[in-house]
């Protein structure tokens, strides 16, 4: 994918550092931070904000 274009990971904290895993838990506050983080820098690239 690299190939194509840029990429990058947002990470946000999981239960008992577990990602990636059946059992990763997350908080929905996390979750939110995490979705906006990505929200505006997709809105960034976009040229919109």
């Amino acid at each position: 994918m690299a190939k194509l274009a840029p990429s990058g990971m947002i990470f946000i904290p999981c239960k008992d550092g577990i990602s990636h895993n059946e059992i990763e838990g997350a908080k929905p506050e996390h979750i939110t931070v995490g979705c906006n983080v990505l929200l505006h820098a997709m809105l960034e690239r976009a040229g919109v904000v």
